[in-house]
């Protein structure tokens, strides 16, 4: 009977142990918790690398890479430090209130069969992006698409018929004819989209004005901060001004994120310091932007997105999600280690 006993005490106590930790790694009540690691509504780890948010329909949609269990490091590429997964495809999760996710599929699948695709497992899929067009009715996902090397630095579209349906790839190629690697979409409030993404080997930002399907761009495009080596570019607006949060080169490891400011896309864009406050912030709390999703420019509620690479085992990266605040023109991405974002929608 006390062997009975004793067995029943260490189940519960297993069982309370189980949901201790389960309580701390899923978002609940609390709200995010900062680096967790963060469930669906179905109890699976949200796998959403380097994506975006986008708001239609009373609903959010988060996209991003989703990463093989498996990561490796590619010991022939001698220029940085080349850890990867096989990549599984686009994810895409839904969500009434940015704290409880519902899985929603692979919305862009890995094409296992065809060792040839840019969507072979294989290759690199990163950084999608995915705006709605008004006009064709399309949503439309920008995405670095890569060799295993990191020296194919090209862009790939993909459109849809609904948020969470498959997306149709249209194929990769070089905007304006130059590299294309971290990058990010932009719809400005006229609809004109812009592409903003690394290139010249990371050393410039272009900024590609696309075209009116939002598939490709026109030819019209600036260069910025020419050598000063930033990637990772999240682009947002508040009160008639611009912003861009990027951070340094450095692969995998964290450096200091700096944001700049410009009057338009496509005009000059002044360099500023570090927006990040608090805790590790000169290390961007061990993270690197990928993201700004507005909730509501009004009342000043935006929410910067990170990414907390972890290049050993990159599927177990995880995320930060902080607000943004506004001093003057200046902003400040204060660290909390638990937040929970406002019911408000853009």
């Amino acid at each position: 009977m006390i062997l009975k006993n004793r067995q029943l005490a260490f189940s519960i106590f297993i069982l309370a142990l189980f949901l201790f930790n389960y309580s701390c790694t899923t978002n609940s009540t609390k709200g995010l918790v900062q680096g967790a690691i963060w469930r669906d509504t179905d109890g699976n780890i949200i796998n959403a690398h380097g994506g975006c948010v986008l708001f239609y329909n009373e609903t959010y949609y988060w996209y991003g890479e989703c990463k093989g269990d498996s990561t490796y490091r590619l010991d022939w590429v001698k220029s940085w430090d080349c850890w990867r997964a096989d990549a599984r495809g686009i994810s895409c999760y839904s969500s009434k209130d940015l704290v409880k996710w519902k899985f929603e599929g692979i919305v862009l699948p890995a094409v296992q069969e065809d060792t040839t695709s840019d969507l072979h497992p294989s290759e690199v899929i990163e950084r999608p992006k995915v705006i709605y067009n008004k006009k064709t009715g399309k949503f439309v996902m920008w995405m670095h698409i890569e060799s295993p090397d990191y020296e194919k630095a090209c862009a790939g579209v993909a459109i849809g018929d609904r948020p969470d349906s498959l997306f149709t790839y249209l194929g990769s190629f070089k905007p304006n004819g130059s590299d294309s690697r971290d990058q990010t979409i932009y719809k400005d409030d006229d609809n004109r989209a812009y592409q903003i993404t690394s290139s010249e080997w990371n050393r410039t930002i272009y900024i590609n004005l696309l075209n009116d399907d939002y598939t490709g761009t026109t030819g019209k495009h600036t260069r910025n901060f020419v050598d000063r080596q930033r990637e990772a570019p999240a682009v947002f607006k508040h009160n008639k001004k611009y912003y861009m949060i990027t951070s340094g080169c450095t692969g995998w490891d964290p450096n200091t994120a700096r944001f700049a400011m410009a009057d338009s896309m496509l005009g000059e864009w002044t360099l500023c310091g570090n927006p990040c406050k608090g805790e590790n912030s000169g290390k961007t709390f061990f993270a690197q932007s990928t993201f700004v999703l507005p909730l509501d420019e009004k009342n000043e509620q935006f929410v910067a997105i990170f990414d907390k690479w972890k290049k050993t085992d990159l599927a177990d990266s995880r995320y930060i999600w902080l607000p943004v605040t506004f001093k003057n023109d200046s902003i400040v991405i204060q660290w909390q280690e638990n937040w929970t974002p406002p019911r408000s929608k853009n």
